[in-house]
């Protein structure tokens, strides 16, 4: 092992820019060559290939987003452009792959090894925190105190005009942040994929608390359960309240990691570069238990990552 690459994959998280620069900076001290791979799978096709050296990752573990640049790449669902993928890195030299990414980046990365043989470690990086056998992904931490911020923001103005927020976080098959942002900020419903909704019972749910003297009502709901928009139709002629839609989108993805994340992506790079110079390849590094672990691909990608369901009772009977 000469020569790695590092590439973020798929939508970016905040940490991604901390865990290329361990990758980077710890490959490089252990006698590594270590290249950049720019825009993904996608980047690779193309040959956006760069050497990396330390001043390429200086000052940029503070920095949301990803240096390397992300996309999605379609096409790499074809076996016959992972074989051009692979005769790229081949031809650059590239002895080993570190792909930090979500689930369908992790794909690309095991499909890489199964068929040409590339040696690849992945890194969880998703806000969803939807992959499996890792406790936590590169940038969840930072996301939901992003959204946290955000509601507890939306909570003050309700409060002062009386009004519900109908309030739509992302997760299109997980109902993770909008779970635990409504479990620490005290939202009186949260809506999910994992959980059938009924209207009638919340809405009047929902009345029988306004009518109690409650003088703001939050519902958070997941983007893959439902639209804010939709909520709102069933919801605001029965609930008593003056209702409003907040859409935080894109603003989920970005801002500067925190601690933690930074943390955990650090640790991550440097456990990616350690399986690689040791022989270790087709395997994901996972936070388990406060330590830092090595899990094959093929075990992590067999199945999604199921939400806790004691975190859906909690957030429901603390509402």
């Amino acid at each position: 092992m000469k020569r790695i690459a590092v590439m973020t994959s798929g939508g970016d998280s905040p940490g991604m820019n901390a865990a290329i620069r361990a990758v980077v900076r710890y490959g490089i001290k252990s006698g590594l060559e270590v290249y950049g791979i720019k825009r993904g799978y996608a980047g690779l096709l193309d040959e956006d290939i760069e050497p990396m050296t330390f001043a390429s990752v200086g000052g940029i573990m503070e920095r949301g987003g990803t240096i390397l640049r992300s996309s999605r790449c379609p096409e790499f669902v074809r076996k016959e452009t992972r074989a051009e993928a692979a005769k790229i890195l081949k031809k650059h030299g590239i002895d080993g792959l570190v792909v930090i990414g979500g689930e369908g980046s992790l794909h690309g990365a095991m499909f890489l090894e199964e068929e040409q043989k590339i040696p690849v470690v992945g890194l969880p990086g998703t806000i969803d925190n939807d992959i499996a056998m890792t406790d936590m992904s590169i940038g969840v931490d930072t996301c939901l105190n992003t959204v946290v911020d955000a509601i507890q923001k939306l909570k003050d103005t309700a409060s002062s005009h009386e009004r519900a927020f109908i309030i739509e976080v992302m997760g299109r098959s997980s109902g993770y942040i909008a779970t635990v942002s409504g479990l620490v900020t005290g939202a009186e419903a949260v809506i999910i994929p994992e959980v059938p909704v009924n209207y009638e019972e919340l809405g009047n749910k929902l009345l029988e608390e306004r009518e109690r003297g409650k003088i703001n009502c939050i519902v958070v709901v997941a983007e893959g359960a439902a639209s804010a928009y939709t909520v709102a139709r069933h919801l605001e002629h029965r609930i008593g309240y003056e209702t409003r839609i907040t859409i935080l989108g894109h603003i989920q993805r970005g801002g500067s990691p925190t601690a933690f994340d930074r943390l955990l992506a650090s640790r991550m790079g440097v456990a990616a570069v350690d399986a690689l110079l040791r022989g270790e390849s087709y395997v994901m590094t996972a936070l388990q238990g406060g330590k830092i672990v090595t899990v094959r691909l093929d075990e992590v990608l067999k199945e999604k990552k199921r939400l806790d369901m004691e975190l859906v009772r909690l957030a429901g009977i603390l509402s």
